[in-house]
């Protein structure tokens, strides 16, 4: 069977949860058919991810602590943006934060939907060069390990599924393009 109008109707929403970066709810859905459905959805603050790529053509990466998951990832700097920040401001001060880089220049690489299905966050990306450093500037509860990784092999670790972080090997494959490397 085949629709042409695929839109979903909220028929009614229940608050369920109500955080500091996230609220979820449970709407009643009317499907493209006329059946009545049942969403789960987490509304989250958007967030920001940087593939900072220093003089000698490494990458910026931070090891952390991923609680979710129970084990460590390698990442991009990356944060969570406050409710209504400029993502770009937002993408700058978290450079700064995890790493101490500043950029000459700080480059859109697009934005994208990390999990469409409940999840209802945007992360932006960026590509920052010309770096010179301060000092980090971690929030209290903040943990992590920054190291630089060449470019290349930071591509290789993405595409043979070393690195599992989603938006650092968009980042990474993004630049990529963008690079023509």
């Amino acid at each position: 069977m085949e629709f042409k109008d695929l839109k979903e109707t909220t028929i009614s929403r229940k608050d369920v949860f109500e955080g500091k970066i996230m609220t979820v709810h449970v709407d009643q859905v009317r499907l493209p058919n006329g059946e009545i459905g049942e969403r789960e959805v987490i509304d989250h603050v958007d967030g920001v991810g940087i593939l900072a790529i220093d003089d000698e053509d490494r990458v910026l990466t931070v090891t952390q602590y991923r609680y979710v998951f129970g084990k460590t990832l390698l990442e991009i700097p990356a944060g969570k943006l406050d409710w209504n920040e400029d993502h770009r401001l937002g993408g700058l001060r978290e450079l700064r934060e995890e790493t101490g880089a500043v950029p000459e220049k700080f480059e859109y690489l697009g934005s994208f939907i990390p999990a469409p299905g409940c999840y209802m966050e945007n992360l932006h990306l960026y590509l920052a060069t010309g770096l010179k450093f301060q000092e980090q500037d971690l929030d209290p509860d903040e943990w992590l390990d920054v190291d630089r990784i060449p470019f290349d092999e930071m591509v290789e670790r993405c595409v043979n599924g070393e690195i599992e972080d989603g938006k650092t090997i968009i980042a990474v494959l993004r630049a990529k393009a963008l690079l023509h490397r």
